[in-house]
């Protein structure tokens, strides 16, 4: 499995992990990313995303709940929530990753750790979001080929 793929699996586990236990998990993240990343660069771009994500999250989830019509956030499961922060965090502040290897990646995720329809859902939200995010000027000629 790719290092940054496993960073991002990693990542959206910690997020799950905060999303449970609230911000007082934060100070003990960096054991949970020792226990579970096989070496320093996994631990280390998880350990960025995910203190980037907690950091931006009241942005990170006006921006799902735009792009989420008709879904209460309250409503996601924590492995759909987690992975959606994760990738709109990158979408929205990691401009060196393409969207689209954003939003793929994070399809992979939720085929892996959701429910059946959660890729899908997944999909249709960060593509919105991605999509916002080209009109808005905040990403320029990054669009998703389907």
């Amino acid at each position: 499995m790719d290092r940054r793929t496993r960073a991002r699996e990693v990542a959206m586990q910690a997020l799950y992990q905060l999303d449970v236990q609230g911000s007082d998990y934060l100070r003990d993240i960096g054991a949970f990313l020792r226990e579970y990343a096989e070496d320093s660069l996994v631990a280390s771009l998880a350990e960025q995303w995910v203190r980037g994500t907690w950091e931006c999250l009241d942005t990170c989830d006006a921006m799902i709940r735009a792009a989420a019509i008709k879904w209460e956030l309250s409503r996601l499961s924590g492995v759909d929530r987690s992975i959606l922060r994760l990738g709109v965090y990158q979408l929205r502040f990691c401009p060196e990753i393409p969207g689209k290897v954003v939003i793929n990646e994070a399809i992979e995720i939720a085929k892996k750790y959701s429910g059946q329809q959660s890729p899908r859902f997944v999909n249709g939200v960060l593509d919105a979001v991605l999509r916002q995010l080209c009109a808005d000027g905040v990403r320029p000629g990054q669009r998703r080929q389907t």
